[in-house]
């Protein structure tokens, strides 16, 4: 039976790194019927964050990604926080002790920095010179009857060499004289990552690791764990590193939205993101690129995950992103857009919800475009777009006069419709002898303060009559007067 787990550290908020591997795990398991767990590894209490739990949490929901067994689900190899396992590690780390697999060291901070130091400017590698390692046992029992503090650190061998499968990388090969002897167990009674990490996996029955590449030199430490208790180890897949759009290095803040709530707050779609990030590394075996959730777990296979860095493509999900929202329904979408219109403070009303959705659909890429490209479904242009008025609303004399008699016309129609609108304004640009441009255009910065949208005279006959007879007024009299407003849009 597979068993994985995604163990996040409670220190940030959920990045779309560490998503991917919940959601390789994840699929992996619903791959092959299997149990997906989530374990809080929050043992480093000097960067815990108490809101990034949360996060994390309401990131894998949101993404959709329900864990089996772990917090606020409970399960038969509880508890799921690290922090509520430390006896276990203890007494594990006491246990290596007495197998020889590890002593205690009572080296302070100050002699491992002074070490360190040294190191440094005699041009050695850095690393901890296992003087506690060779103390004598009546030295050590001393020390411990006065209460000295000290950590627990893994005895290496010190000849040989550790080696262990990568499921996608073959077989990997570590000199034990290039490892030193890491802490398992700080003074404070914590257990360190690889500590934890190995008991946690043994005891919850893990049968597949997969973890960023990132730690990859930390598991030949854990292979000699798993040989110190006598355990056999899980498979290991580490996945490739997510790199920057540029691929100059890994992916960063500096490059735009790395955390699952910012894609949540920018009006990214769950499946979107789940399509992209299954993406991220993995490949279905053919040229498919949008993926239902279901397809996911079907074709899943572990084997096709490459090694190579993967570099994260922003307008590519923007592109799928805009797919899925071609495909959701309109009353959905229309739930959305309103309680985003409504966190930027505007009241929509529902009928403009309605045709804001139907005109935008097939233009916008992310939700919250919806509201930005929308806006004026909620309020009067307050600006216009400074190229426009450059473009469109010069010279103003004439401007003023086409829109005058534009609006003189639009006024007197009998029906407000699409036809009759574009009709109506044809006849006007043909009798003034311009093309229908002179009139389209600045028709539609005065309406929306933008110069792009949908089909003008659907976008006329959605805002109604009153609504459009009172912008072209204000436009109007802000020429008249020369106060119009210019904004430059980002």
């Amino acid at each position: 039976m597979v068993r994985v787990r995604f163990a996040p550290s409670p220190t940030g908020f959920l990045h779309v790194g560490g998503a991917r591997t919940a959601l390789y795990n994840w699929l992996f398991a619903r791959h092959h019927g299997g149990t997906f767990i989530l374990r809080i590894e929050d043992t480093d209490r000097t960067r815990y964050v108490p809101e990034a739990l949360e996060d994390i949490k309401e990131g894998l929901r949101w993404l959709g990604l329900d864990w089996d067994e772990g917090p606020d689900v409970g399960g038969p190899h509880g508890p799921y926080f690290q922090s509520e396992r430390t006896e276990l590690y203890r007494k594990k780390a006491q246990e290596l002790v007495e197998k020889g697999a590890a002593y205690p060291c009572f080296c302070t901070a100050e002699r491992l920095a002074e070490l360190r130091a040294l190191q440094r400017a005699t041009g050695q590698r850095t690393g901890y010179d296992r003087r506690c390692r060779n103390l004598t046992p009546e030295e050590r029992e001393e020390k411990l009857r006065r209460g000295e503090p000290h950590v627990i650190r893994l005895k290496v061998p010190l000849e040989g060499s550790t080696a262990f499968t990568d499921r996608l990388r073959g077989k990997i090969v570590y000199e034990n004289r290039e490892l030193e002897d890491i802490i398992l167990l700080k003074s404070d009674g914590f257990p360190t990552y690889h500590l934890a990490n190995v008991v946690d996996d043994h005891e919850m029955g893990i049968t597949h690791v997969m973890r960023a590449d990132e730690w990859i030199p930390s598991t030949p430490y854990h292979v000699i764990l798993y040989r110190a208790f006598g355990w056999d180890p899980p498979e290991f897949a580490h996945l490739p590193v997510i790199l920057s759009p540029d691929g100059k290095g890994k992916l960063s803040k500096r490059h735009g939205a790395t955390s699952v709530r910012e894609f949540q707050k920018a009006g990214y779609l769950p499946d979107a993101l789940v399509n992209f990030l299954a993406l991220l590394g993995w490949s279905p075996g053919d040229d498919r690129e949008l993926l239902s959730r279901e397809e996911l777990i079907q074709l899943f296979d572990l084997d096709r995950v490459g090694t190579r860095p993967v570099q994260f493509d922003y307008k590519k999900l923007e592109w799928m992103n805009g797919e899925y929202i071609r495909k959701t329904p309109d009353p959905v979408l229309m739930e959305e857009v309103r309680r985003r219109a409504q966190a930027h403070g505007y009241t929509p009303d529902e009928q403009d919800v309605r045709k804001l959705v139907h005109l935008l659909k097939e233009r916008v890429r992310t939700l919250e475009q919806f509201v930005a490209y929308g806006v004026y479904f909620f309020q009067d242009p307050e600006t216009y777009d400074a190229k426009g008025v450059r473009k469109h609303f010069q010279p103003a004399e004439e401007v003023i006069s086409r829109l005058t008699s534009l609006r003189s016309r639009w006024a007197s129609l009998s029906d407000w419709t699409e036809e009759t609108l574009e009709s109506s304004l044809r006849a006007l640009a043909d009798e003034l002898g311009v093309k229908a441009g002179k009139l389209i255009h600045p028709v539609r910065l005065a309406l929306t303060g933008f110069t792009v949208g949908p089909s003008l005279f659907a976008l006329v006959e959605a805002l109604g009559r009153e609504r459009t007879l009172r912008r072209l007024d204000l436009a109007i009299e802000r020429l008249q007067k020369g106060q119009v407003e210019v904004n430059t849009p980002s």
